[in-house]
């Protein structure tokens, strides 16, 4: 089946801009992250590799349960109090956990033991809750992927994958042996292994019909079994009680619009996909006569969003690229998955909560869980949550108002985050999230990210521009943001450009303006990648008028931690520009970076040294540099993310004492002054981990000090991006 997709509008509720309500909104806001390692053993080596994937919840709501399959291990949480979530260990499982569901006192968990994907192999075992061991087991006679209980808990059913080895002929199917579903009756939560029974798949899909690819299950108060077979694009209904196939339909196709199909370093929403396979991989009930698949794709498609069917397959709601377009609108957008699958929903779950039923898409490479109101026809999408990066499974808990997310990716190794759990709560309040989004024209959002450098307007308050970095390299783009909005919202986009094409080999991380309508950049360069060290001044068109390199002097021992930041001092023939070198170079001394000065009319250069902190861990170094009255703020900070951040720090320089030295002779040390630690205003924003990089500060016409952070355009990043008002009041 293929449908045309016509863009649906999910509802101005979500991200307009609005004052306060005069009554308050039910909403969901995180409360806590949990940090999966710290359920490791305390002799265990804390670079263990670890993971959250698959969720669930004791019946009472107290605690947690996860599968980590890079450990091999189901872990624990006490959530008795949901806003300090507690370790409680971890249990080895001897094998791969792919899934876990409780039953009563029992946790049930799916373990893959498969000696390699040609023998695949599996159990099932029955762990006590209180006691943290494993009681008894059934073998599987496959590798299982997920597991689901019937809602009165009398028997289980898990799709046996038995995956494909995609280094095999290409990943192509068939594959054997055949994967099926498997339903073990359960008595008090323990399970029944001589009960096992087998439900052949086969001879269903019309792609590759002898090897199914089970992958999800989910079951309604029917009893009735919805299992997706992804790579098969396929759905089968099955009558949980006699094994019986109910029904089974092709997920089909969808004709996507308004997508990024190219991974080019841009973010443009112009392009097509006709004929583009679903192949979901979660699926939940909404009800007993409906469905919700997330399409994430595995094998040929990924159409990107979400859809709606009845049990016969006839298609009540598709999202087509609506979804993925709002998760743009927040910075989110993962441009490096452009050519793949964009931002990939890959996990869902569904619950009622106040009496509203809702269901919740987690986009995988996005790094966000959609908030969708079940409204029977149209969904209604509420909110947009961040999460930890790349979000596998969610619970809900509607008795404690909470909704908890588990999120895989491990990033420690690379000083990245580790793999976290996130819990939200239900609550009377606003949105936390998003700080920033931007706008819609023509029908496309305005794509951003990897903010960098910030300076405000020099005649309108709360009217700001930012610079995306080198990691969008085909399109180096000064945003205008009104931060009057709440959320602030990116209102323009303007390239810049050399003779009327998108400017190359720049790595923009600093702006101030010109006095003249347009800007001076920093671009902080990368000799091996063919990235000069400039300076840039553009006009209001975003033309580039002059492009200075820096002196032989200043470059002597350059590395690729360049200008982080430009501010610009007096005017006219006294207009002298200064710019925050990040990190060491050459010659100077560690501990030491130098505050550059270049003055356009004269064409001098000159500097001075700048102290910074010494780093516990990594390393420290400059991000911004912006003139406000009689000083220069300079935002420092470390390299280092979540508990292992200790600075992320305003100090200031007074412009008095900027007397710059010779480049290249003994250049005057400043002193500097600590304004601002930002660290307890990254801890409060949204109740996540903290923010490694803090880069953007500025002042608008009034006064008022805003802050924001660069995402990595979601590389390797939860694509979080906060931009706040810095409170200096008592600074004078």
């Amino acid at each position: 089946m293929t449908i045309r997709f016509s863009r649906v509008a999910l509802t101005t509720a979500l991200l307009a801009s609005a004052a306060i309500p005069a009554q308050a909104e039910q909403v969901f806001n995180r409360i806590a992250a949990f940090a999966v390692a710290d359920n490791l053993p305390k002799d265990a080596d804390k670079a263990t590799r670890t993971s959250a994937e698959i969720i669930t919840a004791t019946e009472d709501g107290m605690e947690l349960i996860y599968s980590d399959s890079p450990y091999g291990a189901i872990g624990f949480v006490d959530i008795t109090d949901p806003h300090a979530p507690k370790p409680l260990g971890a249990l080895k499982m001897g094998g791969e956990p792919t899934s876990v569901a409780v039953a009563g006192a029992k946790a049930l968990v799916a373990v893959n033991t498969s000696e390699s994907k040609q023998k695949p192999s599996g159990k099932l075992s029955v762990v006590d809750i209180a006691t943290k061991k494993e009681e008894a087991s059934c073998d599987l006679g496959g590798q299982p992927d997920s597991i689901a209980l019937s809602h009165d808990k009398t028997f289980a059913a898990i799709a046996i994958e038995n995956e494909r080895d995609e280094e095999l002929n290409d990943g192509k199917l068939p594959q054997m042996p055949a994967g099926d579903l498997v339903i073990v009756d359960l008595k008090d939560g323990v399970a029944d292994c001589g009960s096992i029974r087998h439900v052949a798949v086969t001879g269903l899909a019309e792609i590759a019909p002898e090897d199914p690819e089970p992958e999800f299950v989910a079951i309604n108060d029917k009893g009735e079994i919805a299992l997706t077979l992804q790579e098969n694009n396929h759905i089968v209904i099955i009558d949980g009680k006699t094994g019986t196939v109910r029904s089974h339909f092709s997920a089909g196709t969808v004709d996507l619009q308004g997508i990024d199909s190219k991974s080019n370093g841009a973010l443009k929403f112009t392009d097509k996909q006709d004929a583009r396979k679903r192949e979901p991989d979660a699926v939940k009930w909404l009800g007993n006569d409906r469905l919700v698949v997330a399409n994430e794709g595995d094998y040929e498609g990924g159409s990107r969003g979400f859809t709606i069917f009845d049990t016969t397959g006839k298609i009540l709601y598709e999202a087509g690229s609506s979804f993925e377009h709002e998760v743009a609108r927040l910075g989110h957008y993962p441009e490096k998955r452009s050519k793949a699958k964009g931002i990939e929903p890959e996990g869902l779950e569904a619950a009622t909560f106040g009496g509203q039923p809702y269901f919740f898409v987690l986009a995988e490479r996005a790094s966000v869980v959609g908030v969708f109101k079940d409204t029977g026809g149209a969904p209604e999408l509420m909110q947009i949550l961040p999460s930890g990066i790349s979000p596998e499974g969610a619970v809900a808990i509607p008795g404690r108002s909470l909704l908890v997310t588990a999120n895989e990716a491990d990033l420690r190794e690379d000083g990245g985050a580790g793999a976290h759990v996130m819990l939200y709560e239900y609550a009377e309040g606003e949105k936390a999230y998003p700080t920033l989004q931007s706008a819609m024209v023509d029908d496309a959002p305005i794509g951003w990210g990897a903010l960098s450098g910030l300076v405000g307007d020099a005649e309108k308050d709360g009217t700001f521009y930012a610079v995306s970095d080198s990691f969008y390299s085909m399109q180096p783009t000064i945003y205008t943001i009104d931060a009057t909005k709440k959320p602030a919202e990116i209102t323009r986009a303007l390239v810049v450009k050399r003779e009327g094409q998108p400017a190359q080999k720049l790595d923009l991380e600093g702006i101030t303006l010109d006095g003249k309508g347009g800007f001076w950049l920093a671009s902080e360069g990368d000799s091996a990648k063919l990235v000069p060290h400039a300076l840039y001044n553009v006009n209001e068109k975003g033309e580039i008028k002059k492009e200075i390199a820096l002196p032989a002097e200043l470059l002597q021992g350059e590395t690729r931690f360049g200008f982080e930041g430009i501010t610009s001092i007096g005017s006219g023939a006294e207009q002298t520009l200064w710019m925050a070198v990040q990190r060491e170079w050459g010659t100077d001394e560690k501990g030491f970076v130098k505050l550059v000065s270049y003055k356009p009319e004269s064409k001098e250069w000159g500097a001075v040294r700048y102290p910074l902190d010494k780093a516990d861990k990594g390393w420290v170094g400059l991000s911004e540099i912006t003139a406000h009255g009689d000083y220069v703020y300079i935002i420092e900070r470390d390299n280092q993310i979540g508990d292992a951040a200790r600075i992320k720090k305003l100090y200031r320089v007074a412009i008095a004492n900027l007397k710059p030295g010779k480049i290249g002779g003994e250049l005057p040390v400043v002193n500097k002054e600590e304004v601002h630690d930002f660290i307890p205003d990254l801890k409060a924003a949204t109740n996540g981990y903290v923010l490694d990089k803090l880069e953007g500060f500025a002042f608008d016409k009034a006064g008022k000090a805003y802050a924001v952070t660069d995402n990595d355009g979601v590389d390797d990043s939860s694509g979080e991006t906060l931009f706040f008002a810095v409170d200096l009041e008592g600074i004078n």
